[in-house]
This record gives C-alpha cells, structure tokens and sequence, in this order.
C-alpha cells in the first residue's frame, strides 16, 4: 500500500481549527504534493488549483464547507512543493489529466467530487469526461471545464509552444531562477496578479516560494509559462462535455472570465459551453467578485458549493467503507 502522508501540522483558520495533513505521492519523476483537511472517512472531494497558482488557493474555502467531506487539494506538477516535469516535457491538460489518476489510484479512490478553479476546473472536465464513473460532482469555479482554441489557430500555437521550449533550453539557469526578498517576491505576484487581496498573495506564498541562497525564489517551473501545445477544438470540447456523468456546478464571477472573454467570438464559444451545461440540467451561476473570488472572498462561493455537495453527494447512498476511505 501507498504510503502517501509525510506529516501531519495543525493550522489555525478564521473559520475554525482543524488539522491539515500533509500530502505526499510519489510519481516517476519526483514526487506530488499537496494537503488534506477532514475526517479519515469523508466521502472524498479532490481539489485543483488555477494556472501559476497552488493548493493554498483554497485555504480559506474548505473550512466553510461541509465537515463530511475529506478534501484532498493538489499542487499540480511545476506547481507549489510538487516536483517540476523532467527535462524536454511540456506541462498540458492531458499530462495533468494523468496527474490526477495517479493521485486517486494512490489514494485508493473509486468514486469522488472535484473542485476546479480555472485551469483546474479544465483538468476536472477533461477527466470527469475521461472517467465519468469515477466522479460524482464537479464544482468549476469561475471556469468553463474546457478551453477551446479556433481550430485555425492551432497550428500557430503549438509551432509556438515548440519554439519556446527551445529557447527556455538555451537560458541559463541564473534566469531560470531568480532571487528575491521576500517583499519583493510579495510586490511581484501582486504585479503579476492584481486582482489578488494581499492576505491572498500571502496565503498562496506558503507554497509558492522556497528559500535559497540569497533570499527566496517562486517554485514554480517556468516552463508553465510556454504555449500549451496540446490544443482541441469547441466542437471536441462539446463532445468530451457530453461525457461527464457527474452533476455540475458552474460558478462564474462577474469580473472573472466572462469579463475576460467579452469578444463576440470569444462569447459565441463560452456561451456554447455554458448553454450545454444547462441543456443538460447542470447549474449555471455567477457571483458578485474577481477570478480569485474563491481565495479573497470565499463567504461568496461557500453556500453554493456547500449545498450542492449536500444535495448531489451526501444525499446518495454512500459506497462502501473500503471504497471511499483515503489510504493516506
């Protein structure tokens, strides 16, 4: 059996004291990591963070959700403490699809919820279409569970993606890991991401820096920043959404995404997406706040998705002890 916990420390949150243990899976290139909140025997809910971001980004969600619940939150590879991708690979949703399989085959897992946020909701849609019988329920926060690219660009982007990757195997690794202080670090996420309240910025910095000689550097593999070369269409997109089995929960955020993508073109695809999830009964909602409105203001996002863990999850018949307990 998988021994997957390293270690166990106890966390103070606004909302309530609960221990959080510390998640550890081996994988072939190093290793995944990430953290754990709730009882040994809570149906299980797999939690999956936004691109450059890590598992921190639902610190301040989970302990306003139900206590039933044991709640796995992952830095996905090149992300947070988990190990960056051998040399030559390229970080794609396909890649972190399979990510994702080994974690749960770690835990020994059959059946259980996901909660995305942006490029994790992605990942959480790809693989609910992929294993529909492994998933009960998705949350997508401020996510649409598929990014699609116009098909007459495809090309363009993974010639792109290819070229980049070259070139980042020319740089030395001086540039591939710059020192900062630790306030300087703060003033370059906060750059980077604006919309990010400074107790956020904080917050995702537990996991987002380590310390080396000099000061301290981000953790997170540069190579995330190159074009995903692997790429489908709105029309594949549509096909894999009609795979999922699990009920869904869309939550947007009014200055999220659908602010971001306000372009008649950019709308005619995001809008397709969204009309599939209600044609096919799935909820559709948006909340007042930013893309990070999870992390900043999650009192917004909590109710929402409490209740329709309670409605989609607790209230079916729980599967058998052995099958949904974590092997942690």
């Amino acid at each position: 059996m998988l021994q997957a916990l390293k270690s166990v420390r106890h966390l103070q949150s606004s909302a309530m004291k609960q221990a959080v243990s510390e998640l550890c899976v081996p994988v072939p290139w190093g290793e995944l990591r990430g953290k754990v909140w709730g009882p040994d025997h809570g149906r299980p809910v797999l939690c999956l963070h936004g691109w450059a971001d890590n598992c921190g980004t639902f610190n301040t969600l989970i302990p306003l959700l139900p206590k039933e619940f044991r709640y796995v939150a992952v830095d996905l590879a090149g992300h947070g403490l988990s190990s960056h991708r051998s040399p030559g690979d390229f970080y794609s949703f396909p890649a972190y699809v399979m990510d994702v399989r080994r974690v749960v085959d770690a835990l020994e897992w059959s059946k259980f919820s996901i909660i995305g946020h942006s490029m994790g909701g992605n990942v959480a849609g790809m693989f609910g279409a992929l294993y529909p019988e492994m998933v009960d329920a998705v949350v997508l926060l401020d996510s649409y569970g598929f990014f699609p690219t116009d098909k007459k660009e495809m090309l363009k982007v993974m010639r792109q993606g290819m070229d980049q990757m070259v070139q980042f195997e020319k740089m030395t690794e001086d540039k591939k890991r710059r020192v900062y202080t630790y306030e300087n670090a703060v003033e370059r996420l906060m750059a980077a991401n604006p919309i990010l309240s400074e107790r956020s910025v904080h917050i995702l910095l537990e996991r987002g820096l380590v310390q080396v000689e000099g000061g301290v550097a981000f953790t997170r593999d540069l190579r995330i920043n190159l074009k995903n070369i692997t790429r489908i269409s709105l029309e594949q997109s549509l096909e894999l959404q009609s795979g999922i089995q699990a009920s869904v929960l869309v939550i947007l955020a009014e200055d999220g995404f659908e602010k971001m993508f306000s372009e008649p073109e950019q709308k005619k695809v995001t809008s397709a997406i969204l009309q599939a999830y209600r044609d096919r009964n799935h909820a559709v909602v948006t909340v007042p706040g930013d893309h990070h409105v999870h992390l900043n203001d999650p009192k917004a996002v909590a109710p929402l998705v409490s209740d329709f863990l309670q409605t989609k999850v607790l209230t079916q018949p729980a599967r058998q002890t052995a099958e949904r307990t974590s092997k942690l």
